[in-house]
């Protein structure tokens, strides 16, 4: 089976990315946490990871009968670079819970007719009702880092995101949503190494797009843009968490926990809930792993 876009990926390996990143990739074991700064070597052993994953699905369970008998609304904003285990981690988060109950929200490219709303319009619609969670793959964030890195929006109208994004979030809070804002952060050499894998796996080359190929060569791009967002978005009314994921493991294992610690339910067992602060925490972490 051909590789998408002209093998376009392995075509980056071999001829533009940097010789750290190639050197990395190369001389990585698949079982290798290739990010000098990430503060393991090894990812979690799998026994370890299935024992506490199946702990917080039970945890999950628990929170969803609390949520729908209390009638409330939780968000969870999932946002990261590509490849950055968005889509995994939201798969371990709901895989035991009712499809009524927990919700994915993944939108495309606005249509003609949203492209000529109020930004934050077509997210308003996809808010939860009362006993629902809504958790949104990509959010209304795309204005601040992947609009801007493509030119997709004028800075005008980035600016005018940021001037209006606290007093929204604000309102969902004041409003009584339970707002979780997690940002997953991936290693160059993590992020080129599992494109490299999508590429070559027939099961996965439909996650691959042009975005991700052009995306390569403007990590730099993104890291200034992400900085920025953090700069004018991390607020004591709605903090990011920032969750290292070079790691697979321990990232979905430290975005779950980090949504059930915010979230009331009743029969917590908190034992189960106590979040590896070299993987789960704010800003810094990704400051560390940028």
């Amino acid at each position: 089976m051909p590789k998408p876009f002209d093998a376009a990926i392995t075509c980056y390996f071999e001829d533009e990315a940097p010789a750290a990143i190639r050197e990395a990739i190369e001389g990585g074991d698949k079982n290798d946490v290739i990010m000098d700064a990430y503060p393991y070597d090894d990812r979690m052993e799998k026994d370890r990871y299935k024992a506490e994953l199946a702990a917080l699905q039970i945890e999950l369970v628990k929170c969803q009968s609390w949520v729908r008998d209390n009638g409330a609304r939780v968000v969870v904003v999932f946002e990261g670079r590509d490849a950055a285990g968005k889509g995994g981690t939201i798969k371990r988060f709901r895989e035991n819970l009712s499809a009524r109950i927990a919700r994915v929200v993944a939108l495309s490219k606005p249509t003609e007719t949203e492209a000529g709303q109020w930004y934050f319009q077509r997210y308003v619609a996809q808010l939860p009702t009362a006993g629902q969670f809504a958790l949104f793959d990509r959010s209304w964030y795309n204005r601040a880092v992947v609009e801007h890195v493509f030119g997709f929006c004028s800075e005008d109208q980035r600016e005018h995101f940021f001037h209006q994004l606290p007093a929204f979030e604000d309102m969902l809070v004041d409003d009584g949503v339970i707002l979780v804002k997690l940002w997953l952060n991936v290693g160059r050499a993590e992020q080129l190494r599992r494109f490299l894998a999508r590429e070559s796996d027939p099961l996965k080359q439909w996650k691959l797009s042009a975005i991700d190929v052009k995306g390569l060569a403007k990590w730099d791009a993104y890291t200034a843009a992400i900085g920025e967002t953090f700069e004018r978005s991390h607020t004591a009314v709605a903090p990011w968490t920032v969750v290292r994921s070079d790691d697979k493991r321990r990232a979905r294992l430290g975005a779950i926990r980090s949504v059930l610690t915010r979230i009331p339910y009743a029969g917590r067992d908190d034992s189960a809930l106590d979040i590896d602060p070299k993987i789960a925490g704010g800003p810094e972490l990704w400051l560390a792993g940028a």
